[in-house]
């Protein structure tokens, strides 16, 4: 199995919290608990791990997904020793460290400012989370591996009163939208990028 990605989530944020409440299909998350995105391949190998976390510990998966080439695990508790203890159990399968996972690497990002009405028409159309205004500033992120956009929302929200509008944190690249005016929007911007730089892992050249 390859550890494609391997995050700890300290405190699950408000949004991001009823953002999963909304699209996940398994226990959804509280606010306030840690939690643990997992992104392995060969994708369906992800109810291994499953298995080997709910019967280590009392953690509660929130999401499994098995989609093309990849498996996402994500995993909560209020208890942060218990979601630590999920993963060291599933590393400890796989005989790999925390240090094996891939590097993030951001293939994209971009800041609008001042969207025109139809634009946000179009965003609000799609989007799970929150809306933006016409007037407001929009952020996206692209990144790879794909889990990675999961504690980008959440550390751009620790940061800064952003709305978030959509974050996808499975498939071949993660994605996120934030609404919000310009000051903050750069708030989150800086506070993403300071996040994503400090995990370590293998290198990720595409």
């Amino acid at each position: 199995m390859e550890l494609r990605t391997f995050i700890y989530l300290d405190i699950l944020q408000p949004q991001l919290t009823g953002f999963l409440q909304t699209v996940a299909q398994g226990f959804l998350p509280l606010e306030r608990q840690a939690a643990l995105f997992l992104e392995i391949a060969p994708g369906i190998a992800i109810n291994n791990l499953t298995d080997i976390a709910l019967k280590a510990t009392r953690v509660i998966p929130g999401m499994q997904i098995v989609e093309r080439a990849y498996g996402l695990l994500e995993l909560h508790s209020f208890d942060q020793g218990e979601v630590r203890q999920a993963g060291q159990a599933i590393l400890a399968r796989m005989g790999l460290t925390e240090q094996d996972r891939l590097q993030p690497r951001v293939l994209s990002e971009q800041v609008i400012t001042g969207i025109d009405g139809h634009h946000a028409q179009l965003i609000n159309r799609m989007r799970h989370g929150d809306m933006i205004a016409q007037g407001q500033t929009l952020y996206t992120l692209e990144v790879h591996p794909a889990a990675y956009a999961s504690i980008a929302a959440n550390e751009a929200e620790k940061a800064s009163p952003v709305h978030l509008l959509e974050v996808i944190t499975f498939g071949a690249v993660g994605r996120l939208w934030l609404g919000g005016y310009e000051a903050e929007i750069e708030e989150a911007r800086l506070a993403i990028q300071r996040t994503l730089q400090s995990i370590d892992g293998r290198p990720n050249r595409g």
